[in-house]
C-alpha cells in the first residue's frame, strides 16, 4: 500500500517506518526540514516537505495514499491548547480527503486523562470531546468517522515509549536525576506508568494497518503499569545516586512541568489488542532500559 505519514522522523514514527517497509508497503512522510528529509531518505521512506499547519500538503498526501498514518503532533506544552487545534485541524483535513473511500486513518493518541482508578482499557473512551478540549478532541472526532466511510483507529501510545535514542519523559527524568545527583518520585511513588519500547510499538503499528478494523482503539502498552518509585530506583541505580521521595509541594521545582504528569497514575492494559493483533511484546523492558542504557547514556555524556 501507498502511505502517507506524520510524524515518519519523529521518535515513534522512526520505529514504524521500517516495519512498514519491510511489510512491502511504499511509505511518504511529512518532513518539516532538511534534516528530517533526509533521515526519511535514508530509511527508504520518501519525503514532502510540510508541517502539520500545511492543510493543503496534507490533504493531498492524505488523497494520493491507500492509508493515511498519522503520528505528528505539536508537543508545545506553553500552548497546549493551539497544539490541540492543530491536532484537530489535521484530523478534519484528513477526514475531508478520505471521505467516501473506506480507507484506513490510523491517528496516535494519548492515555492521559481518564484515570478511573484502574488500569485503562480499551473499551474506556476518551474523556475529551469537542475541538476546545485536550488534543482537540481528535479520538473522539475521529472515531465517528466510521460513518463518512473512514476507517479510524486509535493509537494510544504508552506514556512512557522508551528505547535507544529517546527525548521524552524517561530521557528527561534521567536528565533531572543526574542534575540534581539523585533520582526522586513524588509521593509514596505507587503511581503506575504503562509502558513500551519503541520497536515494539512501531510493530503494533504495522500490524494494525493490516488487521484492525475501523472503530478499532488499540493500546501500545507492553508493561500496564511500573511503579515511579521503581522507575527512580532504576535510574539510581544506574547512576549509583541516591533515591528520595518528593512531596507534591515541592515537586514542581524538581520537576518542572513534568510533575503534574508524574504525579499520575497511568496504567493501561493491552489484552484486547494484543488478541486483535496477535501482537506480543519481545524488547526489553522499561525498568531494566532505564538502569542499563538510559543511565550509561547519562553518565558516558559526563566524560
Amino acid at each position: 500500500m501507498r502511505i502517507f505519514m506524520t510524524g515518519a522522523s519523529g521518535w515513534i514514527g522512526t520505529g514504524v517506518v521500517p516495519h512498514l517497509l519491510a511489510a512491502g508497503h511504499e511509505v511518504t512522510g511529512l518532513a518539516r526540514s532538511d534534516a528530517s528529509a533526509s533521515a526519511l531518505e535514508s530509511a527508504g521512506a520518501t519525503p514532502v516537505r510540510g508541517g502539520l499547519d500545511d492543510l493543503d500538503v496534507l490533504r493531498a498526501g492524505a488523497a494520493a495514499s491507500d492509508a493515511v498514518i498519522h503520528l505528528g503532533f505539536k508537543h508545545d506544552f506553553s500552548d497546549f491548547a493551539a497544539s490541540g487545534r492543530t491536532e484537530r485541524a489535521a484530523l478534519e483535513t484528513f477526514a475531508d480527503a478520505l471521505e467516501g473511500s473506506g480507507r484506513k486513518l490510523l491517528f496516535a493518541s494519548g492515555m492521559a486523562g481518564a484515570e478511573n482508578g484502574r488500569p485503562l482499557t480499551e473499551a474506556d473512551q476518551s474523556p475529551h470531546v469537542g475541538a476546545e478540549s485536550p488534543r482537540g478532541g481528535a479520538e473522539r472526532f475521529a472515531l465517528d468517522l466510521t460513518a463518512r466511510g473512514i476507517a479510524p483507529v486509535s493509537l494510544r501510545f504508552a506514556p512512557t515509549v522508551h528505547g535507544t535514542g529517546d527525548h521524552g519523559f524517561s530521557a528527561t527524568f534521567v536528565r533531572i536525576a543526574r542534575e540534581n545527583g539523585v533520582s526522586g518520585y513524588i509521593g509514596d511513588g505507587s503511581q503506575r506508568w504503562a509502558a513500551v519500547h519503541r520497536d515494539d510499538a512501531g510493530r503494533l503499528v504495522s500490524l494494525a494497518l493490516e488487521k484492525a478494523p475501523g472503530g478499532s482503539i488499540l493500546h501500545a502498552a507492553a508493561e500496564e503499569g511500573v511503579p515511579t518509585k521503581e522507575m527512580a530506583e532504576a535510574i539510581g541505580r544506574g547512576l549509583g545516586i541516591p533515591v528520595d521521595s518528593v512531596s507534591t509541594d515541592d515537586a514542581q521545582d524538581r520537576f518542572g512541568f513534568l510533575a503534574g504528569f508524574f504525579a499520575r497514575d497511568l496504567a493501561a492494559t493491552s489484552t484486547a489488542t494484543r488478541a486483535l493483533l496477535g501482537w506480543e511484546p519481545r524488547e526489553i523492558g522499561l525498568l531494566e532500559d532505564l538502569e542499563q542504557n538510559y543511565a550509561d547514556r547519562a553518565v558516558r555524556t559526563l566524560v
